[in-house]
């Protein structure tokens, strides 16, 4: 195995890297086998398509041939897409930061043979700079440390792993019994949270910043619940800066990963599926109470953006797009896709260009490197309907003039859990805004998952170019049946409950511990990992565990089967009690307590297509916590439902608002049902 063996892979990422002069090997038994025989440490490099940083190094170290016959000659070898397995990137990013280094990509762990970390770090660069160590010389350092201080590496291993361990260990929360326990304790940590807003910009205080859906979304269920306007100018303030700033793609639509400042006006360009799923759901909850006409825009663009460019053959969606591409010289340059000269403006616009020019900051100074990044954060409300079409018409000649451009790369890779997000996301949205195409979109998605990406009841995390992957993560089963119960909430079909049934069942058998709490993000049929971790903080995208909190709520509500409720119980008491005073770093974990504590029922009894206004109705109440049940009326309820013997009056779609135990009157209006709703 002395050559480099990407080619055969199917990931876009390891295959950029495929004729680097380095050995790279996949992650996997030979590998591992090959450094065991050798006696040689492995060079683990773990990236994703994507990322700038993982550019950089490759041009400047994997593609030199002096660097890469250093490492082949030191070295075994192994490139990892993160996205394609997060639970070897979640193993050995949680190692840095145990060694006291801050995490990024791309990851540089040096392993044993045994794949047990030892040292490590992210992006280093060729020649020692900026008090950064040189490329080679932590190669050469590091390889010796192996070889001639072997008790001090060994001495390493084992506070690292001992730190996984304990890391994951709950096995003591469930006596402890110290875990969440109120509503009130969400609202403080909501009001904890509000410290570090932003209230000027939007987002976090500081510089990056990253959009945060699922923490926008907490502050969102705060203000719903307690009418407090500073939850409300918190989340409306960040979306609307985000909407006009330059992390927003005006001409294509689309939200890039984060911004580069604190403003919103420079992103780190590349797009990435999981960030616009979660946002449009959240500006999609906002909308229904505010009306905005921005988001309103802004979610319809970013849909069209994505059905337009990240739908694939069959339906599911693709991962991301990348931030570099060629520029007019031909060099690859970060957002030389998306910037413009003033002189492009002008060649293009012609006497509507000042206008343009004057709303979207363009200048002939620039104002990135040079360059303009169309915003409006300079106006940030939205024109007259005559200013707007005349701005949309222009911004249609430049978009049409940038399709001429080289694209930036798709990385075409399928992967269930972001794919969840987007199909939930598509089937809330298409129900909210009566877009039947968009639920369709998200049902012709979830088919393909259902039938390309699975194994009888197991999930394939990873699917591209026909192939998918065996391995699969808690994730792409928490988000697969989030995206399955909105689905059925959507269009009444009970074959999408019955799935997410079997998928909550498997990820239990799998994922689940049952000497502790919570899952695991691996399965307990993993081989190839030296540890399985868990956890409920939310990072770019939710946790699974966090996730899995209010699917779990969510089925009991549904089904009536306890287990659902005690399972739940018990994941929100041990992260919680494990992490006292964490709350704001768990809101998907908190969503799931609410939906728990305050889950509102709505049961409407009807024929086959028929109550499709009441169902629209209770959708639009705009309460994160409904739990909507469509049922013929042949179908049974449980036994210990509150709607348990309710029927349909006068042979009408009937619809029932259940708080608890306890179920109002019957209600055959939508307007009687929206008085009832108001009630809640």
């Amino acid at each position: 195995m002395t050559s480099n063996r990407l080619g055969e892979e199917s990931s876009p990422y390891l295959k950029q890297h495929k004729d680097n002069p380095v050995h790279w090997q996949s992650w996997g038994d030979e590998a591992f086998l090959m450094a065991k025989e050798s006696g040689k440490p492995i060079m683990l490099s773990i990236g994703y398509a994507a990322c700038h940083w993982c550019h950089v190094m490759a041009h400047e170290s994997f593609e030199d041939d002096e660097t890469a016959a250093l490492m082949n000659e030191l070295y075994v070898n192994i490139k990892v897409d993160r996205e394609e397995r997060p639970d070897v990137d979640s193993i050995y990013m949680t190692s840095l930061a145990m060694m006291g280094q801050q995490g990024g990509w791309p990851l540089t762990m040096f392993l044993t043979p045994e794949g047990k970390p030892y040292w490590g770090g992210t992006y280093f660069p060729p020649t020692s700079r900026y008090g950064h160590p040189g490329f080679s010389d932590v190669l050469r350092a590091v390889s010796s440390l192996f070889h001639d201080q072997r008790e001090k590496v060994d001495a390493n291993i084992d506070a690292i792993l001992n730190g996984l361990a304990n890391q994951a260990d709950l096995s003591q929360t469930q006596a402890a019994g110290t875990g969440l326990q109120s509503i009130a304790e969400i609202d403080a940590a909501a009001e904890q949270a509000l410290s570090m807003v932003d209230f000027q910009n939007g987002g976090m205080t500081g510089a990056p910043k990253f959009p945060q859906p699922s923490f926008q979304e907490m502050l969102w269920r705060a203000y719903l619940r307690t009418g407090n306007d500073q939850f409300l100018a918190a989340v409306t303030t960040s979306l609307i800066h985000m909407c006009q700033g330059g992390i927003y793609d005006h001409l294509g639509g689309g939200f890039a990963r984060y911004s580069t400042d604190a403003i919103w006006l420079a992103p780190h360009f590349e797009k990435m599926l999981y960030d616009n799923a979660q946002l449009l759901y959240v500006m999609t909850l906002v909308w229904q109470k505010t009306k905005s006409p921005l988001f309103e825009i802004r979610i319809r663009e970013t849909i069209d953006w994505a059905l337009r460019e990240l739908r694939l053959e069959g339906g599911a969606y693709a991962g991301t797009l990348d931030a570099d591409s060629p520029d007019a010289e031909g060099i690859s340059r970060e957002g030389a896709f998306y910037v413009w000269s003033e002189t492009d403006i002008d060649q293009l616009l012609g006497g509507d260009a000042p206008e343009f020019k004057d709303i979207y900051d363009v200048s002939e100074s620039g104002n990135w490197e040079h360059t303009n990044i169309l915003n409006r954060l300079n106006t940030l409300d939205l024109g007259s309907d005559a200013a707007e079409s005349k701005l949309k018409t222009s911004r249609q000649i430049l978009w049409q003039a940038r399709e001429d451009r080289v694209r930036p790369g798709l990385d075409d890779k399928i992967l269930a859990d972001w794919n969840g997000l987007m199909i939930a996301a598509l089937s809330y949205a298409g129900a909210v805004f009566d877009e039947p195409d968009w639920i369709n979109a998200a049902k012709i998605a979830f088919d393909f998952i259902l039938s390309d990406m699975s194994n009888g009841p197991r999930l394939k995390h990873s699917f591209c170019k026909g192939e998918a992957k065996t391995a699969d993560m808690l994730d792409d089963y928490a988000c697969m049946i989030k995206a399955a119960l909105q689905l059925y909430q959507v269009t009444g079909s009970q074959a999408y409950l019955d799935q997410a049934i079997i998928w909550a069942d498997t990820s239990k058998a799998h994922f689940w511990d049952d000497a502790g709490a919570g899952y695991y993000l691996s399965p307990n049929d993993a081989h190839d990992l030296i540890a399985r971790t868990r956890t409920a903080f939310d990072n770019a995208t939710p946790s699974g565990n966090g996730v899995m909190a209010e699917n779990l709520a969510r089925l009991f509500y549904l089904t009536g089967v306890p287990h659902y409720r005690d399972q739940a119980d018990q994941l929100i008491n041990g992260f919680t009690a494990k992490t006292p005073n964490q709350g704001a770093n768990m809101p998907s974990l908190l969503a799931g307590f609410e939906t728990l504590a305050t889950g509102l029922q709505v049961v409407i009894i009807a024929k086959e297509n028929e109550g499709t206004d009441l169902a629209r109705t209770a959708i639009n109440c705009g309460d994160p916590n409904l739990i909507l049940a469509c049922l013929t009326p042949e179908i049974e309820l449980p036994a210990d439902h509150p709607a348990k013997g309710k029927t349909q009056i006068d042979s009408q779609p009937t619809a029932y608002v259940c708080r608890g135990q306890t179920c109002g009157l019957p209600q055959i209006t939508s307007e009687g049902l929206l008085e009832e709703l108001s009630q809640t």
